[in-house]
């Protein structure tokens, strides 16, 4: 009995156990469940936030890519205002009054950089055109918008000759002529009686020409004060119009001392254009050492870029093909890339574009290869085309042929080409190129 009633007990303890464990999987599923859902959460909760971050970035992107593109617009539009000065200047050299001044109310307003100088050669074209009261409205509007400029002492001296009343004459115009003469001949007649009355002309409200004039007679005399008298303008200290044309004669002048000032103006300047004239002047000079500190170090990458192409025209190749392997910039590679053209070197072009690996620089050197144009560019480009590189550089080839003028290639493609897009492409380069054999595959498309 005893026996019985502990087996009993037993089986009953065990079926107790039993029913407590058979309990036991429902909890453990529901917090399984628990857990998978509190997991799935917060990998939505991560992919949300991956979402967010790459939408976030791809917005960074975006405004990078805007602000760099209007970065561009900007420099552009700085480029062309300049430019725009550069020109009105030159028609003022050349007596076109009327035709300055509407280059110069241009600048004027939108350039405040030249507004100063852009308003003294208003009032001196005004004063040349007989309109003494506008050319002293523009000198007072001169001084008193730009109180500090280096013009203003200019400016002073002009006025004083607009209320002489000195008026342009055909016989005025003939005594400028006599002068211009006469300038070329005085460094050589008595050069110590010379020198004060240059100095006179480069302070007087004389003509740019007659002022360029005195200048270039400095730089042909070699002297040691007429050196110093060109690096005065050349850093601006006398005369702010003729300071880019100082810095040009200084690099005619040569020698180290005319090195030296131009790196020092180079240096002191804030002035982009003034910079790009120094940096035109090393090249003159043959300073190659310079243009490439610049080329390497300068953090402003429009004076970067305008020291490369220096480089360039001095016919520095192995040293533009030593900063192209070393550079990460992609602007920096393209504009070495047109330095490279521009100094001729086909060979670095060809090699670039056999062995360039990112697609933009790969094109850049399609498009430069092609203005090369010659034979050895127009094999290394069939090669290119024949390889069965990408659509977007074989577009790129057929441009270059193009504008190489290869109308044999073009026809060749546009016979044989697989592809319709760059079959059509093939066919719109011919059918603007006007050229004989162009012609004849037209005719033949259309009598099909």
């Amino acid at each position: 009995m005893r026996m019985a009633a502990t087996f009993g007990l037993a089986m009953a303890l065990a079926g107790t156990a039993g029913w407590a464990g058979a309990q036991d999987p429902p909890d453990t599923e529901m917090q399984q469940n628990r857990s998978a859902n509190e997991r799935e959460l917060r990998e939505r909760e991560r992919e949300m936030e991956a979402d967010r971050m790459r939408a976030e970035g791809e917005r960074a992107r975006e405004r990078a890519q805007r602000a760099a593109e209007k970065a561009e617009r900007d420099r552009e539009r700085s480029e062309h205002l300049d430019e725009l000065y550069e020109s009105a200047i030159d028609q003022v050299d050349e007596g076109h009054y009327d035709d300055a001044l509407r280059q110069l109310d241009q600048v004027i307003r939108d350039n405040p950089r030249r507004a100063d100088a852009a308003l003294y050669w208003r009032a001196y074209s005004l004063h040349k055109l007989g309109r003494q009261a506008d050319a002293l409205t523009t000198l007072n509007q001169l001084g008193s918008a730009h109180p500090k400029s280096s013009w203003v002492k200019d400016a002073k001296a002009l006025e004083m000759e607009v209320r002489g009343g000195n008026a342009p004459s055909p016989e005025n115009l003939e005594n400028e002529d006599l002068k211009l003469m006469a300038l070329d001949g005085l460094m050589n007649s008595d050069p110590q009686k010379a020198m004060p009355m240059l100095k006179k002309f480069l302070q007087s409200s004389q003509s740019p020409k007659l002022r360029d004039r005195a200048l270039f007679v400095l730089a042909q005399s070699g002297t040691p004060e007429a050196r110093e008298i060109l690096a005065a303008v050349a850093r601006g200290e006398s005369y702010p119009g003729m300071q880019r044309k100082a810095i040009h004669y200084l690099s005619m002048f040569g020698g180290a001392a005319s090195g030296q000032a131009l790196a020092d103006i180079y240096k002191a300047s804030s002035d982009t254009s003034v910079k790009k004239a120094v940096l035109q002047a090393f090249m003159i000079s043959g300073d190659k050492a310079r243009l490439l500190a610049a080329a390497r170090g300068e953090p402003d990458q429009a004076l970067r870029r305008a020291a490369i192409q220096q480089l360039g025209v001095m016919g520095a190749q192995d040293e533009l093909w030593q900063m192209y392997g070393a550079e990460s910039s992609t602007e920096a590679k393209k504009a070495i890339q047109q330095a490279l053209f521009v100094g001729g070197s086909t060979a670095r072009l060809i090699e670039l574009v056999k062995v360039e690996k990112d697609p933009e620089l790969r094109l850049s050197a399609v498009r430069n290869l092609g203005l090369i144009g010659s034979p050895e560019a127009q094999a290394a480009l069939e090669d290119l085309y024949k390889a069965g590189t990408d659509p977007r550089t074989r577009e790129a080839v057929l441009q270059a042929f193009f504008v190489s003028n290869n109308a044999k290639r073009l026809i060749q493609v546009a016979r044989t080409e697989k592809d319709p897009a760059l079959k059509r492409k093939a066919v719109q380069h011919l059918s603007v190129m006007g050229s004989p054999e162009a012609q004849q595959f037209l005719l033949e498309i259309l009598e099909k």
